[in-house]
C-alpha cells in the first residue's frame, strides 16, 4: 500500500504547490525538502514547553499530496498546527479542479472543508495567525479520560458532525486531557497519547475513508486491535506514520461513483 509512488520530487511537488510561503519557510535556510528532522528525547514529552513543534516540511509534502491525489473533499484532523494551514491550502486546490463535479455528481454536505479540533485554545489562536485558512473550522473541545471497552484511553468531549474521507490523527498531547480511570492518566511523562475518537464513529465512516497516525505509536496499535471493520493497514518505517484505509466495496451508488472518482481502479486492486 504505497500511496506515494508518484511523488517523485518533494521539492518540484513545492514548486507546483508553495504552500510553504504560507508557514515563513524559505528553502534556501530549511535545505532539503525530504530529509528528517533528528530531535531530542525529550522533545516531544515536555509538558512545559509552549513552544510550537518547527515545520517538517517532508511530513507536510506528504500530507498535502495525499489531500490532491486522493482528490479529498472532507478532512477532520485531530490536533491543529502547521497541518491546518497545508490542509487549507490543499483543499483550495482540490476545490478549484474538482468542485462542479463534486457538486454534480456526489453527496458531500461538507464539501472542501476540514474540521480541526483541540483541546488547547492557545494552539487555535496561534493557527488562526499563522495564515488565512477560509477551509478550515477550528473547534475547542475539552478531552477527558475514558474507557473504550474497558480500556483507558481519551475522548475529545465535542466532535464535528461530519463525515471524512481523510482522518489525521495528531491530538490531543499527553498531559492536556481531563481526569483519570481508578488514578491512571496520561499525564504523565512514562504514558503514552491514546485516542480512542476514531473508533467511537468507525461504524458511520465510508469505504474509501484513509485515516493517517502521526507517530503515536502506541495509539495506532491501539486502533489496529480494536477497528472492526475491513481496514487494511501500513506502517512506513521512514515516515514514522501509520495508514489505516477501509477497504471495503463501496456503500450505494454515491460512494462508488466517489470512490470511482477520486480513487479510481487502484482502491479495487488494494481492496480484493
Amino acid at each position: 500500500m504505497n500511496f506515494f509512488e508518484h511523488l517523485i520530487s518533494y521539492e518540484d511537488y513545492l514548486l507546483k504547490h508553495p504552500f510553504h510561503n504560507l508557514l515563513g519557510i524559505k528553502l534556501d535556510i530549511y535545505g532539503r525538502v525530504n530529509r528528517k528532522i533528528e530531535r531530542s528525547l525529550s522533545y516531544s514529552i515536555d509538558q512545559n514547553s509552549i513552544e510550537s513543534i518547527s515545520a517538517e516540511l517532508d511530513d507536510l509534502v506528504r500530507l498535502h499530496y495525499l489531500v490532491t491525489s486522493r482528490k479529498v473533499t472532507t478532512i477532520l484532523e485531530f490536533g491543529v498546527g502547521k497541518s491546518s494551514i497545508v490542509f487549507d491550502h490543499a483543499l483550495n486546490f482540490n476545490k478549484q479542479k474538482h468542485s462542479s463535479f463534486v457538486r454534480d455528481n456526489l453527496r458531500r454536505s461538507n464539501p472542501f472543508q476540514c474540521f480541526s479540533i483541540d483541546n488547547n485554545n492557545e494552539w487555535i489562536s496561534k493557527a488562526r495567525k499563522i495564515a488565512d485558512t477560509s477551509l478550515v473550522d477550528f473547534h475547542f473541545s475539552r478531552c477527558s479520560v475514558s474507557t473504550f471497552n474497558g480500556r483507558i484511553c481519551t475522548f475529545y468531549d465535542e466532535l464535528p458532525n461530519v463525515c471524512p474521507d481523510l482522518i489525521y490523527l495528531d491530538g490531543p498531547d499527553q498531559y492536556s486531557t481531563i481526569g483519570d480511570i481508578r488514578g491512571v492518566s496520561t499525564n504523565h511523562p512514562d504514558r503514552l497519547p491514546m485516542s480512542a475518537d476514531i473508533l467511537a464513529i468507525e461504524h458511520f465512516l465510508l469505504p474509501g475513508t484513509l485515516i493517517v497516525v502521526d507517530g503515536r505509536a502506541s495509539n495506532a496499535r491501539f486502533l489496529k486491535a480494536n477497528l472492526q471493520r475491513d481496514w487494511t493497514y501500513f506502517y512506513h518505517d521512514d515516515f514514522d506514520q501509520h495508514f489505516f484505509e477501509l477497504t471495503e466495496k463501496p456503500i450505494g451508488r454515491f460512494n462508488k461513483r466517489q470512490i470511482d472518482y477520486c480513487l479510481g481502479a487502484d482502491f479495487y486492486q488494494r481492496s480484493r
